[in-house]
């Protein structure tokens, strides 16, 4: 209860701090009901959701980018959600997020207490496994990367998506 008690004070202090610079905060909480509200913000344009983790390895090589296609592709929305399976760092994860060049998108961070909760939330079949890329279309259609995904299959993708305007 103490680690997830401070994570989540870490994470006041980081919201708190960007508040008081009179930035938006970078990183926002995931909670139970939050994936229901990123599809609902999202509805009616193509978004790639990216589920990533400070420990992760491959996420470190896929991240910077990600963050080239979000500068590549402004029609495309992109969103992160750090899901590390360990207590979540904000500052950590919004270090990473700074490199990578992600900082202006929208960055989710579970919720250490409900990990598995959220999980089965978004996918009930997802075990946890990092990185993964959901792909929402226009219409709604979710598809799902496990593992790392291939630029090549997100450029392709993203064209798909801008060319139906």
């Amino acid at each position: 209860m103490k680690r997830r008690l401070v994570g989540l004070l870490g994470l006041g202090i980081l919201i708190a701090s960007a508040s008081a610079l009179g930035a938006a905060p970078a990183l926002k909480l995931f909670e139970r009901g939050t994936w229901q509200s990123v599809l609902r913000g999202h509805a009616g344009r193509p978004t790639l959701v990216h589920f990533w983790g400070v420990t992760c390895g491959p996420c470190k090589v896929e991240l910077p980018l990600l963050g080239q296609f979000a500068k590549d592709h402004p029609g495309i929305d992109v969103v992160t959600i750090s899901a590390d399976l360990v207590p979540n760092l904000p500052a950590a994860t919004q270090s990473m997020l700074d490199k990578a060049g992600l900082s202006s998108t929208e960055n989710f961070i579970f919720n250490d207490g409900f990990v598995e909760r959220l999980r089965f939330e978004i996918d009930p079949g997802w075990q946890g496994d990092i990185p993964r890329t959901v792909l929402i279309s226009r219409d709604g259609t979710i598809s799902t990367i496990e593992g790392s995904a291939e630029m090549a299959d997100l450029e392709k993708w993203s064209a798909e998506q801008l060319s139906t305007h």
